[in-house]
């Protein structure tokens, strides 16, 4: 049976150290910037470096999340962050933009990438895209099946991490433009305020229509244990350490049990349930729980139930409890719209004017708390207080690397060291024995120097033993003697005069990018496209390009569209339909996500356009397209006009601008309670819609999607969820900073 690594949240160095006391084989952390939870804690860059450092001395890993989409004019600023990360020594990086991804291949090799769930891969297409493109691992889009999993497991070899525990987007993942939509603060930027958690009305009623349970698979482990899972990951790097603690208990425990069984279950899940989190369900693992994730009559807030608040006051608020609440408790004020309320931790308590420190079911409380109130809010526990054993972290010594390549000849033993100008060569001289039975091996010299001592760990490149030496024998005392030798020599070098490897790929990226043209404007306007149903209205321009889905195309199309999502299942019925279309003439594909781009390889003579949801937001993104064979890319629809044309500057491909559409700011594969128009509690109005032949649900903003074109680029008009004209039209990111 394959042993599976349990991977930890770490939103804080309390909280990773509270993973790894509780049995975590890896956490995944983040820096203050270009990270997916740029709202939570997260490390600087000190104590990143301290926490990897521990984590290596007890033989666990530590995954940094750069997994955002980054604008053109950030390009500078994250290399700068990649060259930092690259010294820090991790065990990965987890990266979700494409021009991320290509950054550190190009310019940081030395580091391992993980092609994060946000680049919604989700089927083997997309794990071979992932491969092609120099990833070792791909995090699985969390909503496919156990049964899409099996068979994308059989036609897949590379590393597969899955999501094991913790809250669920509705949306698919990385294509979600809900957040940034309602005020710019986007989920593919780290600063999703949850909309999906708010309360909608329809005709029918109101309700929590995009809301989903919690993830729980405790009972599943000995399935993703036979389909040699290497990863499984627990959500929830804006929970605190008890959080962390628990669920790393609850997993590790059944990882570990002999046989799980019930009673193995059982102990688990009463662990699990200190971690006040929503109700429990199977995610999208199955069609059943798919059918039941989202309960439109449950408040989506996360936490034990504690009571309601009564009265609020100008510095607190009186609640009536049901639940026992002690000092201490992390308390947050839910405001029955759903919309995000105050939380904070409980520092005093009072009854009837009394300073307590405990009360309990029927006591009428009142809590100090300086943070905004929702009158008849309900109280939730979100977490207790818990003592983190900080002292072996932070005493834990943060030493550096010397690149070492050790070359043993018959009478000496020499090593160059690599990144150091102070001492470049050192050479110990001995007239080695001949050996009788075991020859010296390049795994004992490996071993002789596998740890360093003081300021320096010692990073072996390579060992080379030379023709005359390959049968020497050098006894084990001899090898800690020429060691002891070697530190006592390295000993006067200097930390900071070591070549930082990061500081290497910064600077040759700087060379590139400074070295790139920037793109004259072409004052010539370039071809539109044109989306349309398969029989929709007049194209307007008569020279336009139309594109229709690939499942739809006619005599009058130019464009084959693929979808979005295909299950594995699926992807034999769409390469026949793909190659249908190009039996009758199409030679233009619009690919919508990585995997399709898998699909289409074997085509020589085509034209690929990239294309929303597949989110190309920088120039690096556009060169790792164009190595793909992509021809033309669209900017992603969150960019601002600024970014845009910061793009267009720098971009080796035409680029396509989505002038006129109504695109999806969310999508699922969950039933949502809810079909048709809705709106939220702030007069925002929105329309849900199925696509049953892709078992798909949408959610589309009542207006429309409009905005001028930006000189040197294609437009794009999509009217397949629009008419040309409509009159309630809104210019999303376009006129303000998207965040």
């Amino acid at each position: 049976m394959s042993k599976i690594e349990l991977l930890a949240p770490a939103g804080s160095p309390e909280a990773l150290a509270a993973a790894l006391a509780a049995g975590a084989d890896a956490v995944y952390a983040g820096l203050p910037r270009f990270n997916a939870r740029e709202r939570g804690e997260n490390f600087t860059v000190e104590n990143m470096r301290q926490a990897i450092a521990f984590a290596h001395k007890l033989k666990r890993k530590v995954y940094i999340t750069l997994n955002t989409l980054v604008k053109e004019q950030e390009l500078p600023e994250l290399s700068e962050y990649v060259a930092e990360i690259a010294d820090m020594n991790p065990d990965a990086v987890i990266v979700q933009d494409l021009g991320v991804l290509r950054m550190i291949r190009e310019f940081f090799p030395q580091l391992t990438v993980h092609a994060s769930t946000q680049m919604g891969i989700h089927n083997s297409a997309g794990v071979r895209m992932a491969e092609r493109m120099g990833a070792k691992r791909v995090i699985l889009e969390r909503q496919i099946t156990l049964e899409e999993l099996t068979l994308l497991r059989k036609n897949s070899s590379l590393e597969l991490e899955i999501f094991c525990n913790g809250a669920l987007c509705c949306s698919l993942s990385g294509s979600c433009l809900f957040s940034s939509y309602l005020g710019g603060a986007s989920g593919n930027r780290g600063k999703c305020k949850q909309p999906c958690r708010r309360r909608f009305f329809s005709k029918e009623g109101n309700g929590f229509f995009f809301s989903t349970a919690d993830l729980a698979t405790l009972e599943m482990i000995p399935e993703f244990r036979k389909l040699g899972i290497a990863s499984l990951k627990i959500e929830g790097r804006l929970k605190q350490p008890d959080y962390v603690s628990n669920a790393v208990k609850a997993y590790r425990l059944v990882l570990d049990a002999p046989e799980v069984n019930a009673g193995v279950i059982g102990e688990a899940r009463q662990i699990l349930s200190n971690t006040c989190g929503r109700r429990w369900s199977d995610g999208f693992f199955s069609e059943k729980s798919m059918k039941n994730l989202v309960r439109h009559d449950a408040l989506g807030a996360s936490g034990t139930l504690l009571g309601r608040v009564v009265a609020v006051g100008e510095s607190g608020f009186n609640a009536e409890l049901k639940q026992r609440l002690h000092i201490g408790d992390r308390l947050r004020v839910q405001p029955l719209s759903g919309d995000e309320g105050s939380a904070f931790t409980l520092t005093k308590l009072f009854i009837d004017r009394k300073i307590v420190s405990v009360a309990r079911p029927g006591d009428t409380v009142y809590i100090p708390c300086d943070k905004p109130v929702a009158p008849n809010g309900l109280l939730y526990k979100t977490g207790v207080a818990q003592t983190v054993d900080m002292k072996a972290l932070e005493s834990c010594k943060v030493r550096e690397k010397l690149e070492l390549t050790l070359n043993l000849e018959a009478d000496k033993l020499g090593i160059e060291i690599l990144n150091c100008d102070a001492l470049r060569y050192w050479q110990y001289d001995a007239p080695w024995q001949e050996a009788r039975q075991h020859p010296i091996a390049p795994e004992n010299l490996q071993e002789a120097f596998a740890s360093g001592t003081g300021d320096f760990e010692y990073d072996i490149k390579s060992v080379n033993i030379a023709s005359s030496a390959q049968g020497v024998f050098i006894p084990a005392s001899v090898l800690k003697k020429v060691r002891r030798t070697f530190d006592e020599a390295v000993s006067v070098i200097a930390p900071a005069s070591l070549h930082k490897s990061g500081g290497i790929g910064l600077m040759k990226f700087f060379e590139y990018y400074q070295s790139r043209p920037v793109l004259p404007l072409n004052q010539q306007r370039m071809r539109e496209t044109v989306a349309m149903r398969p029989h929709g209205a007049s194209a307007g321009n008569p020279k336009a390009w139309k594109a229709v889905s690939v499942l739809d195309i006619n005599n009058a199309t130019d464009e084959a569209v693929l979808p979005d999502f295909c299950s594995e299942s699926k992807l034999d019925s769409l390469q026949r339909a793909i190659q249908r279309a190009y039996d009758q003439g199409i030679r233009r594909f619009r690919v919508c996500s990585l995997f399709e781009l898998e699909l289409l390889k074997k085509y020589s003579d085509i034209v690929i356009t990239a294309a929303y949801p597949l989110p190309i937001a920088n120039s690096l993104a556009v060169d790792e397209l164009a190595a793909l064979g992509v021809d033309r890319v669209q900017a992603a629809l969150e960019l601002e006009k600024e970014s845009i044309e910061a793009l267009r500057k720098q971009s080796c491909l035409e680029l396509e601008v989505y002038r006129y559409g109504r695109p999806a700011l969310l999508t699922t594969r969950a039933v949502l309670p809810v079909e048709g128009d809705i709106e939220d509690n702030r007069a925002n109005k929105f329309s849900v819609r199925s696509e049953k032949r892709l078992g798909l649900t949408r959610l589309y903003a009542r207006s429309v999607f409009s905005i001028p074109h930006v000189a040197g680029t294609a437009d794009y008009y999509d009217l397949t969820q629009a008419r040309w004209n409509e009159a309630e039209t809104n210019t999303f990111n376009f006129e303000k900073d998207w965040l």
